[in-house]
């Protein structure tokens, strides 16, 4: 019996990975990427280019679950939701930048329409020089997504669905099991749990699978949505240093959406602070920090600091995921 088994949507991106020579180990494969597709941009100059972009969704009501019920009136008219207004930034080649901001400031909304997912109403964005609309697959060769809510096959382990996921990429050879292993190790899933159905582990050690996916393509933009959402804190420090390497050893430019102040203080080059589907402030940790002691006259302020000032309210203020309007548009 054959099985008809469709990849799912985050699974879509792929990058062009180098066969290896002879005697080459299949461990160091995910240093090998080919970037005879990539413009010529240097480090330092833009992988990323935001322009203008702006998304809206309009909530449907959803049908009530009796058949029939009483007219009550005319229908309420439908208030749309500015998930994304007028958003322009850049993001370097070799860069981790990070976006921060409460449920509902856009900023899932803004990684989606990166990786192709959502189209923008207006604006456009460019990635190494590839426009998402005009040049989709070329971008979505370039880009591998975590988000917050990984796909899987559930009835499968979890390396089976690692050595399903790497082959689409193109990868194969006996050492790829031992190299799975090593990685969902050092994440924190012990090593009799690798070939447990996904359905038998919690959220947080799934979404250590989902990164431990994302790193085995290295990708050459990497786009992170609360990557270490459920995670226990050595956990934390394990994507932390994985997300270093990628940067620092793989040529990977790498996009992270992060509740986690600390996270996006350690990781991130710099930061964008978003609200409302507006971009508010963007800068260095120091330059932020110094915005803020000499705006408000806060001595030595934190990140919380810094995101309040900004913004107004508490990044654990939680209104509502924009997730929720994208499911109902």
């Amino acid at each position: 019996m054959s099985l008809d088994i469709q990849p799912p949507e985050e699974w879509i991106m792929s990058v062009v990975i180098r066969e290896p020579e002879a005697g080459t180990s299949i461990s160091a494969m995910p240093g090998t990427i080919d970037r005879s597709l990539l413009p010529s941009i240097a480090n330092g100059s833009q992988a990323v280019v935001i322009r203008n972009v702006s998304k809206q969704f309009n909530k449907t009501k959803r049908r009530p679950l009796l058949r029939f019920r009483r007219q009550a009136g005319p229908a309420k008219p439908v208030k749309p939701v500015l998930a994304l207004d007028d958003i322009s930034l850049e993001v370097k080649r070799n860069e981790i930048y990070g976006i921060l901001g409460a449920n509902g400031s856009g900023k899932s909304t803004l990684i989606r329409v990166i990786s192709t997912l959502l189209i923008p109403d207006t604006g456009n964005i460019k990635v190494f020089g590839y426009d998402v609309r005009e040049d989709e697959m070329r971008v979505k060769r370039l880009i591998n997504r975590v988000s917050v809510d990984a796909s899987f096959f559930k009835k499968l382990s979890a390396m089976e669905n690692l050595l399903y996921a790497v082959r689409l990429y193109g990868r194969s050879g006996s050492d790829l099991r031992g190299e799975i292993t090593k990685i969902l190790v050092d994440l924190g899933i012990k090593e009799d749990r690798v070939n447990a159905p996904l359905e038998q582990m919690s959220r947080g050690m799934q979404q250590k699978v989902a990164i431990a996916r994302a790193f085995l393509t290295s990708p050459v933009l990497l786009l992170l949505d609360e990557p270490t959402t459920g995670l226990d804190p050595r956990s934390k420090k394990d994507v932390q240093s994985f997300v270093n390497d990628l940067r620092d050893n793989h040529d990977a430019t790498i996009v992270i959406c992060s509740h986690d102040m600390d996270e996006a203080e350690a990781l991130c080059d710099r930061i964008a602070i978003m609200d409302g589907g507006k971009l508010i402030a963007v800068g260095t940790v120091d330059e932020l920090k110094a915005l803020v002691a000499e705006r408000d006259g806060i001595t030595n302020p934190s990140m919380e600091d810094v995101f309040i000032a900004l913004t107004g309210r508490d990044l654990r203020d939680d209104e509502g995921d924009l997730e929720e309007d994208e499911k109902a548009a």
